[in-house]
This record gives structure tokens, C-alpha cells and sequence, in this order.
């Protein structure tokens, strides 16, 4: 094991949890052992189960991972918006400095759409139907700024231009039924940018849209994270998303962090089998044929996972020491960690 390989002791993990009363120096937000369960017919699902993560000012981190493995819960958590019967029950999230789980439900309000917003999976139902775009685009901003109803509909007017709208003087009175996916993406962008948050959370913000404004999506968050240097978290279980745009990856599985770090360091040297199995199942577009690789099995039901590596019963060089033990996150290279007993030998 190499010097950079070092496993956190019981002294370590325990400076870990007292870290989870401070903010990094360089962080706007800081999450330690995040925790949220979903209570549901005399069972317990742990959907977030002690994941922690660092995003500094202008950085851009995904979140990637199968769908089941907690991540568009674990953006809800992160502005305490986890829908009944889910709670957040544990763990700390710093914005600024500040833990948005303690305040009071005014400030967390204050907080949300203003400093913090967050684009949602699904426009078409975030959005709503009785209200036109424009009402809706300019609600943050009679909410938070006191802007009067005629000059929200101005602001509306230019966040429509900003995220791509066209014609937008005309399609501000237009109702969510008249847009098309890509079109209802655009305007809820445009509502979370109204504020000029300091943080975009950003869940799965491309699903169900083809490539071409998939990439017209993209390419705008890029430009606005440039431009005002708002530090974006995006969701997402597309890794191509996430060698695209992001700075950094933490890849979750059944509710954990199981690899965090430097996306290109990542891509290039994975350290975790599932972090290699999804980077595996990526067709290649340059090759003329090619067999599709694929992860057997599927994600754990997370009211029972197994004993040991919740990946085990999935992995190819699981032992039976994986079976048995919780592995913990371990420095594996320069800002590169990964929750696993085995070692690559290459």
C-alpha cells in the first residue's frame, strides 16, 4: 500500500465527524454524514445514508450513479425538501457557513430560490399549470427582491432571453402546456437563475431531452457558472454529463459515496468496481462494433442491505472479507478517495 493509500483510522473518522461542525475554508458548501429515511409500511429505507462532500464557490460537482442509489433524494435533502413520509434525521449541511438544517422554516425559505436554487427531474410537473410562465419565472423575484408584479414581468422577460427562449415577449404569457420539454427546462432554469443564486442544484436536468438541447442546456449552465461564478451541483446518472462539465464526481451507491475527486483523475484511474463498471458500460462512439459491457444484478433494497460492501454481492473482487466488513472511505490519491478493500494492481 503506498503512502497515499492510507486507511482512516477510529482517530481520523472521528476528526471527520468533528468536522461536520465547520465549513471548509474554500467551501460554499460543506455536507458531513448526510442522513435521510423514508418511513413506509413498518419498514425503514435509508435513502442517504452518511454521504459528506465539499463544493467550493464557482465549482461544478456531479453526482452520478444508477437510479435507486439515493441522489436526486440526497439534492432534496440538501435544501430540506425530502417529501413525506421522508426526513433528513442526520448530518450537517453548510452553506456559508451556516447549517440550513437547523434554521427555522423563514430562513430556510429566505434561502431557498434566492442564495440556493434548484432546477427539478421534471419541468412538466414542477411547473405550474393554472399559472403562465411569466408569473412563474418572476415569482422568486416579488418573493425575495419586492419587485412589483409589472416589473417581474420584465425581469421574466429578459431571464427568457438569457436561457435561450425565443421570442420571449410573446411566450411570457404563454401557460407550461404550450412549451415543449426543452422549452419548460428553459424556463425552469430561468426561475432558479432569477435570484442570481450563489449555488444550482441542477437534478437529472437533461432527462427526457434530445441531444441537441441536451447540449444547448448544458453549455448554458457552463456559461452562467463562468459568468457569475455560481457553484452548480448537478444530478445525474449520465457520465458523459459529468466528464462534460464538472470539475469534480462523487459516485453513489444503494444511498453512499463510494468514489469522490478530481473527474478527470477519476475517469482516467477509477478506483471503486462500480465506479469502473459504469465507466465500462459507456459505449465507445469512435469504435466501428463492440460488445456493451454491463454491472450484473441490480441496486439493494435499500430497507435491507446486505451485510459488508453493499456492492459486494455485485462485484467481481469481492472476498469474503468484503462481505463482512463496512469498508470506509480512503485517501487513494490527490484528492481521490474511495470506500473499497480492494486495490487496483495496475
Amino acid at each position: 500500500m503506498s503512502d497515499a493509500q492510507t486507511t482512516l483510522s477510529d482517530a481520523d473518522i472521528d476528526a471527520e465527524t468533528e468536522a461536520a461542525q465547520v465549513c471548509s475554508d474554500d467551501s460554499l458548501l460543506s455536507v458531513r454524514n448526510l442522513q435521510t429515511r423514508f418511513q413506509t409500511a413498518g419498514e425503514t429505507v435509508q435513502a442517504v445514508d452518511g454521504v459528506s462532500f465539499d463544493i467550493a464557490e464557482g465549482e461544478i460537482l456531479g453526482i452520478v450513479g444508477e437510479s435507486g442509489c439515493g441522489k436526486s433524494v440526497t439534492s432534496l435533502s440538501l435544501m430540506d425538501i425530502v417529501p413525506e413520509p421522508g426526513e433528513v434525521h442526520g448530518g450537517t449541511v453548510r452553506f456559508d457557513g451556516e447549517d440550513i438544517l437547523t434554521k427555522s422554516p423563514e430562513e430556510k425559505r429566505q434561502l431557498r430560490g434566492n442564495r440556493v436554487s434548484m432546477v427539478f427531474q421534471e419541468p412538466a410537473k414542477a411547473l405550474n399549470p393554472v399559472f403562465d410562465i411569466g408569473w412563474q419565472v418572476g415569482e422568486p423575484l416579488r418573493v425575495h427582491e419586492n419587485l412589483t408584479k409589472s416589473a417581474s414581468r420584465a425581469k421574466a422577460v429578459e431571464l427568457m432571453r438569457r436561457v435561450g427562449i425565443p421570442s420571449p415577449e410573446e411566450r411570457v404569457d404563454d401557460y407550461p402546456h404550450e412549451f415543449s420539454g426543452g422549452m419548460r427546462q428553459r424556463a425552469m432554469l430561468a426561475m432558479a437563475l432569477a435570484c442570481t443564486p450563489d449555488l444550482l442544484i441542477a437534478d437529472e436536468p437533461t432527462t427526457a431531452l434530445d441531444v441537441t438541447i441536451e447540449a444547448q442546456i448544458l453549455d448554458l449552465i457552463q456559461e452562467l457558472n463562468v459568468q457569475t461564478s455560481m457553484s452548480v451541483l448537478i444530478v445525474t446518472h449520465d457520465l458523459g454529463v459529468v466528464a462534460e462539465v464538472c470539475d469534480r464526481v462523487a459516485v453513489m451507491y444503494a444511498g453512499r459515496v463510494v468514489e469522490y475527486g478530481d473527474v478527470e483523475d477519476i475517469f482516467a484511474n477509477p478506483q471503486h468496481p462500480y465506479t469502473k463498471g459504469l465507466i465500462d458500460c459507456v459505449p465507445d462512439p469512435t469504435a466501428d462494433e463492440q460488445s456493451l459491457e454491463a454491472i450484473s444484478g441490480t441496486v439493494p433494497n435499500l430497507a435491507d442491505t446486505p451485510e459488508g460492501c453493499n456492492f459486494a454481492p455485485r462485484c467481481p473482487h469481492a472476498t469474503d472479507e468484503c462481505r463482512q466488513i463496512d469498508p470506509r472511505m480512503r485517501a487513494v490519491g490527490d484528492d481521490h478517495y474511495s470506500a473499497c478493500l480492494w486495490e487496483d494492481p495496475s
